[in-house]
């Protein structure tokens, strides 16, 4: 592995492009320099370099058993999924997109709009996210503390629960679900073939992967977070009314 040519690494899993990034190695910079020789100019250990590539397989979603967890660990879950898109999967997305050179007849018109479209949706998502985690979150949250540990002030609770509507989330949350559409139309759905350039490939590959991610994402918080948070409001406008009940 130490005298193949990054450039040919990349090409047999496009997964180590993401490895050396972390290196500092980016591949297209260093894509006719051999694994050895990159870790060189970079001082970088080769042997510790390479144990990390030999290690590295292709990204897969682990089976997910959410529904037999408690919410506020289904939460938990999600912020840190949250954390791993926008300081990991994003900001490498929009590097290697940055990075991305087309010269091409092909691709340059692919080069452009991604340049351009990618870093609004990362700015759209961002806030999405820190939207969701102040609001929803903070909401489902507090009813479970409500519930379950029989916490929190009962006027803030009934106040949240005036203000908010689980059923609006779900509705918003829906028109959120298909964020990737517009660079699905503009990367042709991820269309790849033998003569695509490398440096596509890594694109594609990762932007597939986000969108597998995001799908996964959308997922557990439409088919387990949302049921079981509907159940967690349904119990405490319950307990209003018998508190309202006996007064």
């Amino acid at each position: 592995m130490n005298q193949r040519k990054i450039n040919e690494l990349v090409d047999d899993n496009y997964v180590y492009a993401s490895v050396l990034y972390y290196f500092g190695i980016k591949f297209y910079d260093y894509s006719e320099k051999t694994l050895e020789q990159a870790c060189t100019e970079r001082g970088l250990n080769v042997k510790t370099v390479t144990k990390k590539l030999e290690s590295a397989k292709t990204k897969e979603e682990a089976p997910l058993l959410l529904n037999q967890y408690p919410v506020d660990l289904i939460i938990t879950y999600l912020q840190h999924a949250h954390y791993l898109f926008i300081k990991e999967k994003l900001p490498y997305i929009a590097q290697i997109i940055q990075g991305f050179n087309a010269d091409h007849k092909d691709y340059n018109v692919i080069e452009k709009d991604l340049k351009f479209v990618f870093p609004l949706f990362v700015e759209d998502f961002i806030h999405h996210i820190y939207e969701e985690e102040d609001t929803l979150f903070y909401y489902i949250k507090t009813l479970d503390k409500f519930i379950n540990e029989n916490k929190g002030n009962i006027s803030h609770v009934y106040y949240l629960m005036e203000r908010s509507s689980l059923q609006r989330y779900a509705i918003e949350h829906e028109e959120h679900d298909d964020e990737m559409q517009g660079i699905r139309k503009i990367t042709n759905g991820y269309s790849m073939d033998d003569k695509t350039p490398l440096h596509v490939k890594v694109i594609y590959e990762e932007l597939k992967e986000l969108e597998k991610s995001l799908v996964t994402h959308a997922h557990v918080e439409n088919e387990i977070l949302f049921p079981k948070a509907l159940m967690l409001e349904k119990e405490a406008k319950n307990k209003f009314s018998q508190k309202v009940g006996f007064n």
